[in-house]
């Protein structure tokens, strides 16, 4: 495989979902740490965000290889004409609906935007895919990132890995593992040169604040009840989000096609314990009169909640050499201390 990451290299880098807070990260990196030319394709969504991006151009000037792109996945017709412009090498397909609450309230979005979303790319980069030099071809990847939810809730200590049975339970979950089926499809129809991975749950700087871990700081620092599931007994695997960007890029040159990867943080815990360490936290960096666990109410739990996922990461380990290098209680301090840094920022999403 020829394609590498190194400045000497004259790639072109589509990332669909590039205005989210995964795709906003593997941006910046690549910005930052190749001489790729970058094309962000994103529609924009609710929980999309520019700012860090732009911020990053602004300050290093770097205008010449990056370009947004504002589109739909879900609108085929301009897609064929799109990745024709592009010409892309490499494409990282991040664009999804991914809050699981609001999938359980309105479940057709995630359908339009992560299967039928998935299937027109497909369709379009395959046009593209096909009509390529030789060379260009032989080295052109697809790289789908996913997540762990698709294979449902862990009983015991069992964790997922590669080869685990797909069981989603949630309207979100369920598009995704349709999303993970279809690209898999491709490959094995058309020979279609994918990588999947499946990843746990993702934390760090720039986060839309309706995930857990951004949302407690935002009501916390707001003084509002911080609101926990059910017993708050939920065990989620932590993945500092520049990990994950590590393993993206390194699968991208060194995964083998036709091969998913399982990431995790090793870094489990219930979702009670990281509301109370981020309390504990705020309590040293942000003192008030008592504790900000006081602020911790419990809620009506989720619908069809999964109790704990877990991943084995062995095998991107022991294949390629990836581990995490966040341990998790450091990578939620550096988070937490970056949002109160930017509260404007904070403040700006909550409204």
């Amino acid at each position: 495989m020829s394609i590498t990451w190194s400045h000497q290299s004259n790639l072109r880098v589509l990332i669909t979902g590039g205005a989210g807070f995964i795709g906003g990260a593997l941006v910046r990196r690549l910005l930052s740490q190749t001489s790729a030319t970058i094309f962000n394709l994103d529609k924009l969504g609710y929980a999309s965000d520019l700012t860090g991006i732009d911020n990053y151009l602004n300050k290093n000037k770097i205008q010449k290889r990056y370009y947004f792109i504002k589109e739909d996945l879900f609108n085929r017709n301009n897609l064929d004409e799109l990745i024709s412009k592009i010409d892309p090498d490499i494409v990282f397909h991040l664009a999804a609906e991914s809050h699981v609450d609001k999938s359980i309230e309105g479940p057709e979005i995630f359908l339009k935007s992560n299967i039928i979303g998935t299937f027109n790319l497909l369709e379009a980069l395959r046009n593209h895919w096909e009509k390529l030099s030789n060379n260009r071809r032989n080295n052109f990847r697809f790289h789908h990132v996913s997540t762990d939810e698709v294979y449902g809730s862990l009983d015991g200590n069992k964790k997922f890995n590669e080869k685990s049975q797909y069981a989603p339970r949630s309207p979100y979950s369920a598009s995704k593992a349709s999303s993970d089926h279809l690209v898999m499809a491709w490959f094995h129809t058309y020979g279609f040169p994918i990588l999947i991975t499946n990843c746990s749950n993702n934390y760090g700087p720039w986060q839309f604040p309706e995930k857990l871990i951004p949302l407690a700081i935002s009501r916390a620092i707001s003084e509002k009840p911080i609101p926990m599931y059910g017993d708050g007994q939920q065990i989620r695997d932590w993945l500092y989000v520049d990990d994950h960007i590590d393993a993206l890029l390194l699968v991208s040159e060194k995964g083998l096609i036709g091969e998913s990867y399982c990431i995790g943080g090793y870094g489990e815990r219930t979702n009670e314990a990281v509301l109370r360490t981020i309390c504990m936290i705020l309590d040293k960096l942000r003192p008030r009169t008592e504790s900000y666990e006081h602020l911790i109410a419990s809620v009506q739990d989720r619908l069809g909640h999964d109790r704990r996922y877990a991943i084995n990461s062995f095998k991107i380990q022991d294949e390629l050499g990836w581990k995490p290098k966040m341990e998790f209680s450091e990578g939620l301090k550096l988070t937490v201390k970056w949002y109160l840094d930017n509260i404007n920022w904070l403040n700006k999403k909550n409204k």
